[in-house]
């Protein structure tokens, strides 16, 4: 195998993929490594450990969230309407176009009760979720209201794409942000 350089950022967006379509604890170094064109010592340039690669993946993809889906929230220049409907268009652009579902979701499932980092992780980034969307349904909706909202949106999104992925069909999926942004 050629050698070839690679960043950091490459590897997390392959070590990524290979996680949500292999699952985490089927997916080894040497995979990683494999689906980077690298030798498996290199990846040991970057990362510690397998478990190193899992975290700094899962908040890659928080603080890509934070930057390009959860701002919309607090952009002041958008009513809670357009707010509502461009955090639900880019959304959907990521889940739709993301094989293998949503990488904190899956490894909520595979790997938080035996990794306590991943776990804070992922339920920082389900917190600032659900705290976006209360931030646009406050506007609207009293504190209450908006926080069983979200978290219910959440959930329900999560469910869906989950469904999307094994059925193959992105109805219900799309059904969700339809009904958020009935809201207003």
């Amino acid at each position: 195998m050629a050698l070839k350089k690679t960043s950091k950022e490459e590897i997390l967006k392959n070590s990524i993929k290979l996680f949500k379509i292999k699952g985490y604890h089927n997916t080894s170094m040497s995979n990683i490594a494999d689906n980077c064109g690298l030798i498996k010592g290199s990846l040991y340039h970057h990362f510690k450990s397998k478990d190193d690669i899992g975290l700094e993946s899962l908040r890659y993809i928080h603080q890509y969230f934070a930057k390009n889906i959860f701002s919309v929230a607090y952009n002041e220049k958008l009513n809670p309407k357009e707010k509502m409907t461009l955090f639900i268009k880019k959304t959907d652009e990521y889940f739709l176009k993301s094989k293998g579902g949503c990488l904190l979701g899956n490894l909520a499932l595979e790997a938080s009760s035996s990794n306590k980092m991943f776990k804070d992780e992922i339920l920082s980034y389900f917190k600032a979720w659900e705290d976006a969307l209360v931030a646009i349904l406050e506007i609207e909706y009293d504190d209450e209201t908006s926080l069983s909202f979200a978290q219910e949106c959440v959930a329900l999104t999560q469910g869906s794409i989950m469904m999307m992925n094994l059925s193959g069909e992105s109805e219900n999926y799309l059904k969700i942000g339809k009904k958020l942004i009935k809201l207003f």
